[in-house]
């Protein structure tokens, strides 16, 4: 009978449905829009002082993009309980979880800080290559290094800012990490302004301004949705003694490290495959560098829709997953895959037509303008079979299925996408925009996987129904 429905009904939702689904996601979309085009201005701004610059800074930020997806994997996999525990209406197991995120934020930061202090230069140095007209090797990895030192000093309140953030978000609360997320924003951008180019009496620091702006803009955002979280915590129930000692169920534990370890190993893999991704690109010559950069940032801008849609699918279906709402949770799915599918179709049209207009805002060479240019349009085809796919690993990440997700994306990046780039990088002369192309049009068949897999149903699990 499923498949004799009308299509209107299978696919596309009532008012009352979109009002849920953007009620969680646009929020999230906001704060995202936000803090991608302080991110798009803030690289802009270290692209006008040069190109060396700019190309230092984007290879440190794949180190500190490592980590930030770390985290994500990680406080992603306690959070899986923390929506179900909510869909469940049991406080004392998401302040459980919440003190479980906690202690995961403060390991990892210290362990990433460790590994920029001694591994960072010889990191740096596999992103440099000759092959181009463009950018000095050794300024280049003079500026990777000052900007990455900088950097460590963010790690840890990045980390507990999404302590906070995921949390909320968990338990429908959307609003306040939103609010902190866009103050923060400006709080970047202004002393980006004032420190990168030394105006209003602040000193000329460049890179290093790039990063002191970035550290203060999380202390500030971490300032403000902790504060709020604290100051309502008679709606915020786990806030209760979040930060006192509390003996964890060793069942819980348990679940959690089962269900959540594969999903932090997943975007441990997942952001390092990334790297060496963007590494294997970086053997076609320093203007490489800098175009796969202004494609990221700029794609990323555009990217915050299915980010923040594919979010609102492990969080909606995860809540009626832990209400024992199956079927509700499957039709949900379905409209909110399609949904996505949908609003990224429209997003990779603009992005399209506007990629001849983003690199034209930087300080860089011709050569690095039309490579970027290229990449962004083919980036644009590619982006709804990207949102689909980012849509199923959310699906099946909502019913606990971590080591499907992990064999999905991670293994999926390493086994076709990696290899593939390594293959054509090491054995074959190719020029980088087929290259990119190739390396790019792979997520199509992914998408096929993810179709066969979501289909199953066998994400649709209550995993906390017999957690204490």
């Amino acid at each position: 009978m499923e498949t004799k429905r009308p299509f209107w009904k299978k696919f596309i939702g009532d008012r009352a449905f979109y009002g849920t689904v953007l009620a969680v996601a646009v929020p999230m979309m906001v704060q995202n829009a936000f803090t991608q085009f302080v991110s798009l201005l803030d690289n802009i701004m270290v692209g006008r002082v040069g190109t060396d610059q700019m190309s230092g800074v984007a290879i440190a930020n794949q180190l500190v993009f490592v980590f930030s997806l770390c985290i994500f994997g990680a406080l992603s996999g306690v959070g899986i309980f923390t929506a179900q525990f909510y869909g469940k209406g049991d406080d004392a197991g998401i302040r459980r979880t919440a003190k479980v995120k906690l202690v995961l934020a403060v390991v990892l930061s210290v362990l990433f800080a460790v590994v920029f202090t001694f591994w960072g230069e010889p990191i740096i140095r596999l992103f440099l290559h000759e092959g181009s007209e463009s950018g000095d090797l050794a300024a280049t990895l003079a500026y990777g290094m000052e900007y990455l030192m900088w950097c460590r000093w963010l790690l840890l309140p990045f980390a507990l800012v999404q302590v906070y953030a995921s949390t909320l978000r968990e338990t429908a609360v959307t609003k306040p990490p939103m609010v902190a997320g866009i103050v923060a924003v400006f709080v970047n951008l202004a002393f980006n302004y004032l420190l990168i180019f030394g105006k209003c009496g602040f000193p000329a620091l460049g890179v290093s301004g790039a990063a002191i702006a970035t550290i203060v803009s999380r202390l500030v955002e971490f300032g403000l949705v902790a504060g709020w979280t604290h100051r309502h915590s008679d709606t915020n129930r786990f806030a209760v003694g979040l930060w006192k000692p509390e003996r964890i169920p060793m069942p819980l534990l348990r679940d959690i490290a089962v269900k959540g370890t594969p999903l932090m190993v997943n975007e441990l893999l997942w952001s390092s495959g990334m790297t060496i991704l963007n590494q294997c690109y970086s053997t076609r010559g320093l203007a490489t560098v800098a175009a796969v950069n202004i494609n990221a940032v700029m794609s990323q801008l555009f990217n915050v829709v299915f980010m923040a849609l594919g979010s609102s699918i492990g969080i909606v279906v995860g809540n009626l997953l832990g209400a024992n709402r199956m079927k509700e949770a499957r039709e949900t799915d379905t409209k909110m895959l399609f949904f996505t599918v949908a609003s990224c179709a429209v997003m990779g049209t603009a992005m399209f037509f506007f990629a001849p207009l983003f690199p034209k805002f930087y300080n860089t060479t011709d050569e690095v303008r039309l490579l970027a240019e290229e990449m962004l349009r083919i980036t644009a085809l590619i982006m709804p079979f990207h949102a689909f796919t980012h849509g199923c690993y959310f699906t099946l990440r909502s019913g606990g299925k971590t080591f499907i997700t992990f064999l999905f994306d991670s293994t999926w990046l390493w086994a076709v996408t990696v290899t593939g780039a390594m293959l054509i990088a090491q054995k074959t002369a190719m020029p980088i925009i087929p290259f990119f192309a190739i390396i790019t049009a792979s997520e199509c068949l992914k998408c096929v996987v993810g179709y066969l897999l979501v289909r199953t149903d066998i994400w649709m699990n209550n995993i906390v129904g017999e957690t204490r």
